[in-house]
């Protein structure tokens, strides 16, 4: 499957890669939420957390982790955001796994998650025991 990522990859697409391997590559988001927003991607096209295998997905996580702490170092932020969006549904735009690493400052004014539901009397405990992975 043919996707951005992998136009990107074969160097069809320009971009500013800061980092690779034999898993993955991390190129930084043309779309920032904030400059310095990099995305951590399988060379693969896995297209959801769902299909991504096990050793792919922890390392994704473990270069995001690299990613984060070099922001942190050069780009002074006081937290991040390390997201996947699995799915349309999700808000994934493109389908190949991938991990955005978004560097967060005090006061930046930039939230997610604006809304919350709220849960009923007992409906957290019944769904708990629905989900509950025995």
């Amino acid at each position: 499957m043919d996707t951005i990522f992998t136009k990107i990859e074969k160097g069809e697409i320009p971009s500013t890669k800061i980092y690779e391997d034999e898993k993955c590559f991390v190129i930084m988001d043309i779309n920032p939420v904030l400059k310095g927003h990099a995305l951590v991607i399988s060379r693969k096209p896995y297209p959801n957390v769902g299909s991504c295998p096990d050793d792919v997905l922890s390392h994704l996580i473990l270069v995001a982790k690299k990613i984060e702490e070099r922001q942190r170092k050069v780009l002074g932020n006081q937290g991040s955001n390390i997201i996947i969006n699995s799915d349309p549904a999700s808000g994934q735009e493109v389908p190949h796994i991938h991990v955005h690493v978004i560097p967060r400052y005090d006061g930046d004014g930039r939230h997610h998650f604006a809304e919350h539901d709220k849960y009923s009397d007992g409906e957290m405990a019944a769904l708990g025991e629905k989900l509950r992975i025995r």
